[in-house]
């Protein structure tokens, strides 16, 4: 199989990754900004747009011209890039950087396993969906309990869950190239926000983990 839509789907995620970084970082650096948009409504409005965006990306790739599709997905990266912004406040920038890079060794480990297994792994997603729904409903749960043990269990059942995520997405991205199911650029922009969400969960699950907090100073 020619898999040379893995290329173009890396590298829209690294853009996509890149853009959604630096404006995070870029809001954590101004005070006045970081006010505004967690200390009124327009954090609710940045959130709800931000599952709009997804949920449009996703649901319309298909029938989206190539331009149309990158748009969304970088304006999609910048928004996500507010409400990351808080990490660059919570967690020290070493600690971050190094999460980051854990994470990514995690996640190409896992990606170069779903591009290369003969496992048929289509039966797993139905497991992962519900285990994804399954932690969900937990993290509602815990918003009321407030257990850090309890939150702890989800967040090593959350890197298992999106660990898996990546595998299975990687080879279900190589199926469609192989049945045409999607145009090439557009394949890559569907593929990249699908392996975006998996890094980004990833990623946030680990720095609850292993992340240094700026309060521990």
């Amino acid at each position: 199989m020619n898999n040379k839509i893995l290329p173009k789907v890396f590298g829209w995620m690294f853009i996509g990754l890149l853009v959604t970084f630096l404006t995070g970082y870029y809001v954590s650096l101004h005070p006045e900004t970081m006010l505004n948009l967690f200390g009124s409504y327009a954090f609710l409005i940045v959130i709800i747009v931000e599952f709009a965006l997804v949920i449009f990306l996703s649901a319309r790739i298909t029938k989206m011209k190539p331009t149309t599709a990158i748009i969304s997905f970088i304006i999609y990266s910048a928004v996500s890039g507010l409400t990351f912004s808080t990490i660059f406040v919570t967690y020290e920038l070493n600690s971050i950087v190094f999460v980051f890079l854990l994470a990514a060794a995690i996640f190409g480990i896992f990606a170069f396993l779903g591009a290369v297994t003969k496992i048929d792994l289509s039966k797993l997603g139905i497991y992962l969906f519900i285990g994804l729904i399954a932690i969900i409903i937990c993290g509602i749960i815990n918003l009321f309990l407030n257990n850090t043990t309890f939150d702890l269990i989800v967040s090593c059942i959350c890197i298992g869950i999106f660990v898996g995520y990546t595998a299975y997405d990687v080879q279900q991205i190589l199926k469609m190239q192989q049945f045409n199911m999607l145009p090439e650029d557009n394949l890559a922009i569907y593929g990249a926000l699908e392996l975006y969400l998996d890094f980004i969960n990833l990623f946030l699950r680990l720095l609850q983990l292993f992340g240094g907090s700026r309060s521990d100073d």
